[in-house]
């Protein structure tokens, strides 16, 4: 899976991660942005109107951005984006307020807190980078004299930035630990039925908001059975970790390949149409089939649902693409078909039960 990840987020349980944490942080946000607000209407007749400009550029600079992270095919790279814009901006905002001796040192360093929660190391170490470099870009750069006559709030600043981001770095650290045993499933790395649910929610809930498609591509190995019989277990766990490789391989970095369990896997397709899943799937499966999955002939039957805005729903379309992964393995198996392309059949409902593989 790092194959399609960035130094910012190396795997897809990094950006589920950044995803994740990203919807979870808007109210937490919001009561950071109140409080600022607060502090500078009552500090109105020491700093005047000055600092609200930063603030509220801070502000606007999020709202442009944040309905591009859920659709991004590398959503690390514009939240990335809005930490840069809120430093710079807050580095603007000490400047105006005295430099050195600005009461506002102390905002650069609220943005830090957030950084573990969002990316990986190198990405922490380069925010803390930047707000270092900020910080002494308002201070030491803007008044080099103002700050050898008073250097203590920006060392204190410089001080505390490093502090914060260790424990904060160390505490999400062993938050991904937990999050990685509990949502990877071991055996291929990919993401599991646990984490399906909460990251199917969130994938609806914006395509709710922007009238756009998800579509779900269900996919399950060709008789995996004999696999095990006539090769054993540790040849077809080999088979489905290289299948799991070539099947992620097939998707863009924000689709997402789930491991269902036994031989079956769900790729999620945000923004993508039918014909345009099942296009995917197509590529897949003649993907795999090339392949060769630990040196043996091996293909997979797949089955296509997609919904649009308000309509989608998990249980809808993993029904509707279960039942066309049955009718594809009804068919004759190593074929793709999706809903619609059967009309007698009730691919919506999934009444149809499971063929053994």
């Amino acid at each position: 899976m790092s194959e399609r990840g960035t130094w910012l987020c190396p795997t897809a349980l990094h950006r589920m991660r950044l995803l994740d944490m990203e919807a979870k942080l808007t109210r937490p946000r919001a009561v950071m942005y109140g409080a600022l607000l607060l502090v500078f209407i009552v500090g109105l007749p020491w700093f005047g109107w000055t600092p609200f400009v930063p603030l509220v550029l801070s502000i606007v600079g999020y709202a442009a951005l944040r309905p591009r992270i859920a659709s991004a095919e590398r959503p690390e790279y514009v939240v990335a984006a809005t930490v840069v814009n809120a430093q710079v901006l807050i580095a603007v905002g000490i400047v105006l307020t005295g430099g050195a001796d600005s009461p506002a040192i102390p905002f650069i360093l609220l943005p830090l807190v957030t950084l573990p929660a969002r990316f990986s190391s190198r990405g922490v170490y380069a925010g803390l980078a930047i707000t270092v470099v900020a910080l002494l870009a308002a201070t030491v750069g803007a008044d080099t004299g103002d700050f050898l006559d008073q250097p203590t709030y920006v060392l204190a600043g410089l001080a505390t930035a490093g502090g914060l981001t260790a424990f904060a770095q160390f505490l999400m650290n062993a938050e991904m630990k937990q999050r990685s045993d509990a949502v990877l499933d071991p055996l291929t790395g990919l993401l599991n039925r646990k984490s399906l649910i909460d990251r199917f929610r969130e994938i609806a809930e914006q395509a709710a908001l922007t009238d756009a498609w998800v579509c779900v591509v269900a996919c399950d190995l060709d008789r995996f059975k004999a696999v095990n019989d006539l090769h054993g277990h540790d040849r077809g766990d080999q088979v489905l970790r290289d299948a799991a490789y070539v099947l992620r391989k097939q998707l863009r970095s924000f689709e997402l390949l789930y491991r269902l369990g036994g031989e079956e896997f769900l790729a999620v397709l945000p923004g993508l149409t039918l014909g345009e899943g099942r296009d995917v799937a197509e590529r897949a499966r003649v993907a795999l089939e090339e392949a060769r999955p630990a040196g043996l002939e091996l293909t997979a039957s797949m089955g296509v649902a997609a919904a649009r805005g308000a309509d989608i729903s998990y249980d809808t379309l993993f029904r509707s693409a279960d039942a066309a992964l049955y009718e594809a393995k009804r068919r004759g198996r190593n074929q793709v078909r999706a809903v619609g392309d059967d009309p007698e059949t009730r691919l919506a409902d999934g009444l149809a039960r499971r063929k053994a593989a």
